[in-house]
């Protein structure tokens, strides 16, 4: 038999699906191989080893019930879900294909919203134009857990099977999905007032959402960047602060006289949210995470366990002890979040990359009702969002935190690992090194309380580089030790 192309090889799920550049690694021989795969471990009737399904009785997906396919706004997508979605039901798997590209969360809940078996997305998130990918949904509506994505991986086969076209049903699943947010966004509460909105789709599958509700609700608002593109506008559509200086120039263009305003920004498959404040000045994910869990206590009296991925700040588990919260830390990746939203009543789940998920929607990260919630904030208190991130500051002491991706070549990755593994600074920019948590990566904790985090990114060729530190001083100098722990 001959063997598997080097392309061939590359069908490896990460922290959050499998992805690749397009033509190189992202086929449609590829994805053939990958549908052939999850028709083959639906129809197996192997139970995943996971505790969401052996601790807390999610039952095991029944193929009958179908797939649900849906797709972003990048180069061939809609193609790509075609092409997947007919391998599928040529192995008697009923699937049906979106009418339009959607949201990932809008995946994530037709999957809860159909009783299907499982949901699979086209899309490559935050990703450079080249690249596209696939993720998995799993029944209850999160991201498939490892044991899954493992079973699908060993079931690959060497040859992509034939992929005859046929009759794709296509569906409308925004529809659903929006009208399952008016139930979770009270619109009575969005009345006018004098805020201004500016909405940052990034050109992702997001795009005209929160605009739309927002006209709908009579709150002003301008939207950038929602024309389709596959390019998105030349950069990676992901809300970090780098790749978003046309929302900073529309919120000091666009603010009215006297209005208070606040930026919103999705990235290019809708679920994860960033922010920026009235002058423009970036709000990280962990300072909008921080948002949320006030807004959640102080102004809707909800109370619950607060879920933070490992290399988020301090100020949320610092804001959860003032509040009597209970905080479960897990790996990154939204995968381990979900397995508590399923099991208990969780208040609120977030990450780094600004992913959020909140209590009474799916286990899953969505970029709209986080977005929504932070404009309702600003509503509710009368304030901007500087005075807003004043008082968390009152109340837990301020955070300075940045992060470096460096690009790191495979054939470098292990040796590159292996050395991070091996170091042992006893300090780093002067601060003494206190302990070493390998939880997911290398955190080094310092004695002011900061920490310096080293971690290999599961979907990309980066290693990234994080602190967080009261000190903004030290900033760039924990940084640049890092780096030279990475030797790149």
């Amino acid at each position: 038999m001959p063997s598997r192309s080097d392309a061939e090889e590359d069908v490896r799920f990460g922290t959050d699906g499998w992805r690749g550049v397009i033509a190189r690694d992202f086929t449609f021989d590829n994805v053939a191989r990958a549908a052939q795969a999850i028709a083959d471990y639906l129809r197996s009737g192997e139970r995943p080893s996971d505790p969401i399904y052996t601790d807390w009785g999610v039952e095991c997906a029944d193929p009958s019930r179908g797939v649900v396919v849906g797709y972003d706004t990048r180069f061939l997508s809609e193609a790509f879900a075609l092409h997947c979605a007919a391998v599928l039901r040529q192995n008697g798997i009923p699937t049906v294909v979106s009418a339009s590209p959607v949201p990932t969360p809008a995946v994530s809940y037709a999957v809860v919203n159909r009783a299907a078996a499982m949901g699979v997305v086209l899309t490559s998130s935050h990703n450079p134009p080249e690249y596209n990918g696939l993720k998995i949904k799993a029944e209850y509506g999160g991201s498939a857990p490892e044991s899954i994505t493992r079973a699908i991986e060993r079931r690959l086969p060497e040859r992509a099977p034939a992929a005859n076209p046929g009759e794709v049903e296509r569906v409308d699943l925004l529809a659903p999905y929006l009208a399952r947010l008016e139930e979770l966004v009270d619109r009575g509460r969005l009345t006018a007032s004098p805020i201004h909105v500016v909405v940052d789709s990034m050109h992702g599958s997001a795009r005209g959402l929160v605009s739309r509700f927002l006209a709908g609700s009579h709150v002003p608002h301008t939207a950038i960047r929602e024309a389709a593109d596959v390019l998105f506008g030349g950069t990676n559509p992901e809300p970090l602060e780098k790749n978003l200086a046309p929302l900073r120039d529309a919120i000091r263009a666009a603010r009215p006289q006297g209005a208070r305003t606040i930026g919103v920004v999705t990235d290019g498959d809708g679920d994860r949210v960033s922010a920026m404040d009235e002058e423009g000045r970036f709000i990280d994910a962990h300072r909008t995470y921080a948002l949320f869990l006030r807004y959640l206590v102080e102004e809707r009296g909800w109370r619950g366990p607060v879920v933070v991925s490992f290399n988020l700040s301090d100020l949320i588990r610092r804001m959860a002890a003032a509040y009597g919260l209970e905080t479960i830390e897990t790996p990154v990746g939204f995968k381990h979040a979900a397995e508590h939203l399923v099991k208990r009543d969780v208040l609120i789940a977030g990450e780094e990359s600004g992913s959020y998920a909140i209590r009474g929607h799916i286990p899953e990260r969505d970029s709209f009702p986080a977005g929504l919630y932070v404009i309702d904030f600003m509503l509710q208190t009368g304030k901007t969002p500087s005075q807003l991130l004043e008082y968390l500051y009152a109340k837990v002491g301020a955070h300075y935190y940045d992060r470096i991706d460096l690009a790191i070549p495979a054939d470098q990755r292990q040796a590159t690992l292996a050395r991070v593994r091996e170091s042992r600074p006893e300090r780093i920019a002067g601060l003494k090194v206190t302990e070493i948590d390998t939880l997911d990566g290398f955190r080094y904790v310092l004695e002011d309380g900061g920490w310096l985090l080293v971690r290999f990114s599961g979907t990309e060729p980066l290693v990234r580089v994080y602190t967080e530190t009261t000190d903004p001083e030290k900033v760039q100098p924990i940084l640049a030790d890092g780096r030279k722990i990475v030797g790149l």
